[in-house]
């Protein structure tokens, strides 16, 4: 009787290779200070974003510089490629997965022209948030220099 209502960890993957860094570093007030949800942020390396965990794409912003994915449970997660990326208006991003679609943990979502991003754009880090609509007691981070598809949280 007791652990059966225990929930299950779920894991969270590094969206593109890069250094995980903490959440409170990025120079942004709403992602430093977790108003958009707690979670770390990657300094990519690479150009090919993917889902950071299975389940389906409920939302890639018009401007392409970030979407979510909800899993099949009650945990949904944001990635939001770089800093003050919507001002760019969809230049440098190429959307390869739709909303709606379902994909595994790994698929590619979108592709990111880096040195546009990086010319034009306040900043390259990548926060990985897990939203407010997330049920979760906790959240384990790691931070360390990680491969598209490690594991960087743990939602429990």
């Amino acid at each position: 009787m007791f652990g059966l209502m225990k929930r299950k960890p779920r894991e969270i993957y590094a969206p593109i290779d890069g250094k995980v860094i903490p959440i409170e570093e990025v120079d942004d007030e709403v992602f430093a200070g977790k108003l958009a949800g707690d979670g770390v942020a990657i300094l990519p390396i690479g150009d090919t974003f993917c889902a950071p965990i299975e389940g389906v794409v409920t939302k890639i912003f018009p401007t392409n510089h970030a979407y979510i994915i909800k899993g099949d449970k009650d945990l949904e997660v944001m990635v939001h490629i770089g800093l003050e990326s919507v001002a760019l208006e969809g230049r440098g991003f190429e959307r390869l997965a739709e909303e709606g679609a379902k994909l595994k943990a790994g698929d590619p979502v979108i592709k990111v022209d880096m040195a546009y991003l990086a010319q034009h754009a306040k900043d390259t880090v990548t926060p990985i948030v897990v939203t407010e609509e997330s049920k979760m007691k906790e959240l384990e981070k790691k931070t360390t220099v990680v491969k598209q598809g490690d594991a960087i949280m743990r939602a429990l």
